[in-house]
């Protein structure tokens, strides 16, 4: 029987963080098993998973819904679109099959794109080459996770753009259920009249929504974020601290101004497969702490401070004031009571 192909392209950088990966993590596995259950789906579609980040990777290859396993996702640095757009055209023109005159070949592929953020490179060049050689025949659906997405970016790629509010009560297990019901729509009208066309499944508008168009930003770091990295000083691991924006009212008697700043959502364990999946250029510039709300304990080890400055310009953890060594350069420091003075501190890119 010919091939559905279906191709999951997910967003695995830095803002991506916390409940949102595990999330989407979970959510593959639940698409995978309710699919399963439909006679059609199960014969006709196959599945494959990429994840992106600083690099774009192909976590699991197209696969029948029988052979599936959700893969774990990693998590890396940098929100690498262009690289990714590359990435799934190349996997497309190696693992589908044409038609052709002597081959009926597979059907029309259908890729789902999943994100949160802004591309940290240039996406021109994998833009022009989607719109030339892939767009009029493969379906192409972005789904922006929450309101930081850059919509300009994905607007010309598709027409196809649903907003996915991630703070809505439930939202996760209605965002599942459409994407099922939209891959099971598509498989059910394979070889009808019309079925050239892609279908989804209706959207709650509570939850998903039409995206509108506006203005991009320049590849650089996630406004909307600030994302530090450190090492616990006791067992040398990695962490990812992640600050999302918030606007603070300060009222005096004579003014009031909204003022932007950043609160902590989480401190989250990172492997050292992160630096792999993290851009090279690694930085996006500093961020001040008098600018960060709020603070997180280790994770590795449970020190209240995680952000602590080296010489070398790298975070680690502290229980408090005294002697320390770098778990980065290994130099031994002291660290003095701190009276509240703030510093800068290298930002990734979110």
């Amino acid at each position: 029987m010919r091939r559905l192909p279906i191709f999951l392209v997910l967003d695995v950088s830095e803002s991506m963080a916390g409940d949102n990966l595990f999330r989407l993590e979970e959510g593959i596995g639940t698409i995978v098993s309710t699919l399963r259950t439909n006679p059609q789906a199960l014969d006709t579609v196959w599945l494959s998973v990429i994840a992106f980040a600083g690099i774009a990777q192909t976590l699991v290859e197209l696969q029948d819904l029988a052979a599936f396993r959700a893969p774990i996702l990693p998590m890396g640095g940098g929100t690498c679109l262009g690289v990714a757009l590359d990435h799934v055209m190349n996997e497309i023109d190696r693992q589908v099959v044409v038609p052709s005159s002597t081959r009926k070949g597979d059907w029309r592929p259908i890729v789902y794109l999943f994100t949160d953020g802004k591309p940290t490179d240039q996406v021109a060049a994998a833009r022009a080459r989607w719109q030339e050689r892939y767009a009029a025949r493969v379906d192409l659906v972005a789904v922006a996770i929450g309101r930081y997405a850059d919509q300009a970016t994905l607007r010309s790629l598709t027409e196809h753009v649903l907003l996915f509010d991630d703070t809505a009560s439930g939202g996760f297990d209605v965002f599942v259920r459409w994407l099922t019901e939209s891959v099971s729509a598509q498989s059910q009208r394979i070889g009808e009249p019309g079925s050239g066309r892609l279908t989804l499944a209706k959207a709650d508008p509570g939850v998903l929504r039409p995206l509108t168009t506006t203005s991009g930003p320049a590849p650089g770091s996630d406004p909307d974020c600030v994302v530090l990295v450190g090492r616990c000083q006791t067992t040398g691991r990695a962490y990812l601290l992640k600050y999302d924006r918030e606007t603070v009212p300060i009222s005096t008697g004579a003014f009031s101004i909204d003022a932007n700043g950043y609160r902590i959502a989480g401190c989250y364990p990172l492997t050292e497969d992160y630096f792999r999946w993290s851009d090279s250029s690694g930085a996006g510039g500093s961020a001040n702490t008098a600018d960060l709300m709020g603070g997180a304990a280790c994770p590795h080890c449970g020190n209240p401070i995680t952000v602590a400055l080296c010489g070398c310009g790298k975070l680690m953890c502290l229980r408090g004031p005294g002697e320390a060594i770098c778990p980065w350069c290994h130099s031994d420091l002291e660290f003095a009571p701190s009276a509240n003075q703030s510093f800068d501190v290298e930002r990734r890119q979110g």
